[in-house]
């Protein structure tokens, strides 16, 4: 480390947390490159916003030493940088070797592994069948649904399916952990259960971490601690030779993102053991920095083209097919870098932004859905904004049903999520 590096920090997601009776800020990487987690007290965070790839090891002193009447020491600072390169939070040449040495493994495995068995969710099969389990009896839960598993055989847990009513064409479910979310996602597959007989789910995920292609897909089949559940090669083969675009270019953005995996867990409990079925999983990311330009959602020509080809794929297809979108909605708090923590009015507020928002959702207007977030610049940080907007264009006017709207009211970062399905 010599005066003259210019140390860039990478994307990292920030979070204000208390440590040792102080308040610091925290940082974390979304995309799961590095698990460590760095909590900076203010004189180092005052250091690192200096990573910004233009100021100097040199440079850093002198702006410090104005700021504070004294600096770090060249070594001292060269510390800091070595420490941070180490452990996966700088854009440098360690860390491009690290991203390219995972992303390696990612495409060598034959599976998409369960990235977040035993954190978000149970890891061994029996308590994770348990835990799915009780989110249709808890108190918030839609209760025991009947179904008819005919031929089947009997099951353990909650249900007994009928024969669907109305098939089940979309879906929003959340991808919040089961721990805070379980009684909504009973509700989202409730309808699954009731009124889906679909061989194929199209699962549209948010791509947390982001990606330089709008969307991401693997072939890989995705492991849970209740079996892998299969991709279906036909149908990707028959939508990318519609879509023009190489869809396995941004695929390692699976490798550790859970808005799909958690899809894919309650599927595999609920549906496997009543018919064979795969799934499509689509990360999507594209709607975030256009909102806040309050530009054209389709403005890249990937968007429309990739979304056309997939209507038509559809439409082609003999394959009964439900879409799926795993997403949450509004993040807010100090966590996710508002000034004042959340109350229940301040809730109250963001549950009426919501629900004006949803109406949008469930008029099935993709347009209006984008309007009413781009009309405050997302201030609420609506997470699944790209795979709802791809959703409601693939079920054009088509009128759906909130089933449920519920908070994670966490006064440092709360989570809205709801449940709503489409004819």
């Amino acid at each position: 480390m010599t005066p003259a590096d210019t140390p860039r920090l990478r994307t990292l997601e920030a979070f204000p947390v208390e440590h040792e009776g102080q308040r610091c800020v925290a940082l974390r990487d979304p995309a799961g490159f590095t698990d460590q987690i760095a909590v900076l007290p203010v004189p180092l965070l005052d250091l690192v916003s200096l990573f910004d790839g233009v100021h100097s090891v040199e440079e850093m002193r002198q702006i410090l030493r104005e700021r504070h009447g004294e600096a770090p020491t060249i070594e001292q600072i060269a510390s800091v940088i070595e420490r941070f390169d180490e452990a996966g939070f700088l854009d440098s040449d360690r860390f491009r070797d690290r991203r390219q040495a995972q992303e390696d493994a990612f495409r060598r495995n034959p599976v998409r592994p369960a990235a977040h068995a035993g954190g978000a969710y149970a890891g061994e099969a029996e308590a994770l069948a348990r835990q799915i389990d009780s989110f249709f009896t808890h108190a918030d839960g839609p209760g025991r649904v009947s179904v008819d598993w005919g031929s089947a055989g009997a099951i353990s847990g909650p249900t007994q399916i009928k024969e669907p009513v109305k098939a089940l064409s979309g879906l929003l479910a959340p991808h919040i952990d089961f721990h805070r979310g379980g009684s909504t996602y009973a509700w989202a597959y409730k309808e699954v259960l009731e009124r889906s007989d679909a061989d194929l789910y199209v699962i549209l995920g948010t791509c947390h971490a982001g990606m330089p292609d709008p969307f991401a897909i693997t072939l890989k089949p995705y492991d849970t601690p209740l079996g892998a559940v299969p991709v279906d090669r036909d149908f990707y083969e028959a939508l990318s030779r519609r879509a023009g675009q190489d869809l396995l270019a941004s695929e390692p953005a699976h490798r550790a993102e859970h808005s799909i995996e958690f899809q894919a867990v309650m599927l595999q409990h609920l549906v496997a053991p009543r018919r064979a079925f795969t799934i499509l999983p689509v990360l999507a990311s594209y709607l975030h920095e256009v909102v806040w330009t309050r530009g054209d959602p389709e403005a890249d020509p990937r968007v429309p083209r990739f979304v056309d080809a997939l209507r038509d794929t559809l439409a082609a297809s003999e394959r009964r097919v439900c879409l799926i979108a795993g997403v949450d909605l509004a993040h807010v708090g100090p966590r996710f870098g508002d000034p004042e923590r959340n109350t229940s009015r301040s809730l109250a507020l963001v549950e009426r932004a919501d629900r004006g928002m949803l109406d949008s959702v469930v008029a099935g207007d993709a347009r209006g859905f984008f309007a009413s977030v781009a009309f405050d610049r997302d201030a609420r940080r609506i997470c699944g904004l790209s795979p709802i907007y791809t959703l409601l264009r693939l079920v054009p006017e088509a009128r759906g049903r909130l089933l449920r709207y519920a908070q994670w009211p966490d006064p440092e970062g709360a989570v809205t999520f709801c449940a709503v399905s489409f004819p």
